[in-house]
Parts: structure tokens; sequence; C-alpha cells
């Protein structure tokens, strides 16, 4: 009998240390069914040095979903194949819109910090009323001129 481990994709380690024998008890599968996996390229575990599969736990939840894809909702391996890569696709544009985000945010308090009057350094800002003076600004010279 299987011992049941639930894994979340989102929180799985991975790290490539399980053989194909365990990683197959672990989704409940037959080690034939990851090498056919492999082929099909719906997941793709790392090697060891003698050439041996070796999965991380994010491999075993995708083998998991797999499973459940073609078992519980009938879609054909060619389909499974397809939404793994949307998936993928999806999860990696969410990452770059954030980063994107983030860089549009510094971008908008850079540019406030630089209209800010009190980032220029040529102005002097006065609370007061107006005034009668006469301010005359001369840039510095080198030294030597």
């Amino acid at each position: 009998m299987y011992e049941e481990i639930n894994i979340t994709i989102e929180q799985a380690s991975d790290a490539k240390v399980l053989i194909i024998s365990v990683a197959a008890r672990l989704a409940g599968m037959h080690p034939q069914t990851l090498r056919q996996y492999d082929r099909l390229g719906l997941v793709q575990p790392g090697r060891a040095g003698g050439g041996g599969r070796r999965y991380s736990e994010r491999d075993v939840a995708l083998l998991r979903e797999v499973q459940r894809l073609s078992q519980e909702d009938g879609v054909n391996l060619a389909g499974i194949k397809r939404i793994i890569g949307l998936e993928q696709l999806v999860g990696d544009l969410q990452q770059r819109l954030h980063e994107l985000e983030a860089e549009l945010e510094a971008a908008y308090a850079r540019i406030a910090q630089l209209e800010s009057p009190y980032a220029r350094r040529d102005l002097v800002v006065r609370q007061e009323g107006p005034s009668t003076a006469l301010v005359v600004w001369r840039p510095r010279q080198a030294p030597g001129k």
C-alpha cells in the first residue's frame, strides 16, 4: 500500500535527489511511467553521474498533477504537455510582471524625488512674502581660470 504524501508545487523543493523508484512510489506510479513521461517531456528529471534519473519534490507534485489531469479530467498526454507549458509560461510572465511593477514604482519614486523643489540645489525656496531683492548667480569657475 502507498503512503499518501501531500506536496504542493509552490512549496516543493527543486533539489533533484529522489531516485526513480522513490519518486514513482511517492507519485503513485510505476517507474516505467516516469520514464515514458520523461521521454515525452512532461517532466524533466535531473541526471546522476551514472545517468540515473533524479527527481525533486516539485517533479513528484507535477507527476501527481499529470495523473490527475489524465485520470480525473480525461486529458490526453499531448494536452497535459500543453497545459504544463502554458502554466509555466503564465508563472514566468507573472514573475516578470512583478519585476516590472517594482521597476516602475522605483522610477516613479525617482521622478518624484527629482521633481521636488528641494531636490534642486540651484534654487532656494522662500516661505515669506514677495521680495524686491535681486539675486545674481554666477557659476563657479574652475581653479586656474
